[in-house]
């Protein structure tokens, strides 16, 4: 049974996620600020957080980005701030969705579900990848990436977008592939959130971001992963 945390200080909304999840047979743990919040993902075994970006404690990017910090859990942000620049940072900070009020507790449900398939692992490669003499290395099987012998930081898209690229090197992808890939059949954003994803991604492994040598841009085409 997986274990949702949903961060939310509006009792009736709280309620109502906590009503669909538990409906679904999911077990749920609530958190009505960043702090309480933060303090069940120390103490407890979370799979996914529902969180809120308008807490009474402070911004909810920022728990985002502590969280982030602290552990690669998969997060939905749920918030009333519906411009393309506020999803692009939500993004960026490493939540793996993005839901804007009012919400239909049904398209949650959808997302939640869609986010755990993605990020379950029971299909991720069995196996440890070597790059580059082994400057970069998957570990599939602990889902873990080295490099250069520390070990890297990624969010569950992250880590699926190199899986995808890993196995295919050299094969050119269109973002929708990658969409379809990475997001699921049924993300129905912008295509153009996998770039945020791939520059995530670039800082993290790169050199040089602006200059990659693993994930490199096809103009008018999309990405391809040359690993060496």
């Amino acid at each position: 049974m997986k274990t949702i945390l949903v961060v939310e200080d509006d009792d009736n909304i709280r309620e109502v996620i906590v009503s669909y999840l538990a409906s679904e047979g999911y077990r749920t743990l609530e958190a009505e600020s960043g702090r309480l919040a933060l303090d069940q993902i120390r103490d407890r075994h979370v799979d996914l957080v529902v969180l809120d970006l308008m807490l009474p404690d402070g911004d909810g990017e920022q728990v985002c980005e502590t969280i982030r910090g602290r552990s690669p859990v998969p997060i939905l942000m749920l918030t009333a701030k519906t411009s393309q620049r506020n999803r692009l940072l939500g993004l960026s900070l490493g939540a793996d969705d993005y839901m804007t009020k009012p919400f239909d507790p049904l398209e949650l449900i959808a997302r939640v579900r869609a986010i755990l398939r993605r990020t379950d692992g029971g299909d991720l490669l069995a196996d440890r990848i070597p790059f580059r003499g082994g400057e970069l290395l998957i570990d599939a099987l602990q889902q873990k990436v080295v490099l250069r012998g520390e070990t890297v930081a990624l969010t569950p898209n992250e880590y699926r977008l190199l899986l995808v690229f890993a196995r295919n090197p050299n094969r050119t992808f269109s973002r929708g592939d990658l969409v379809d890939k990475v997001l699921g059949f049924d993300f129905d954003g912008d295509a153009r959130t996998i770039d945020q994803h791939i520059k995530n991604l670039r800082h993290k492994i790169e050199a040089d971001p602006k200059n990659p040598d693993y994930i490199v841009t096809v103009y008018g085409i999309g990405y391809r992963f040359s690993g060496g």
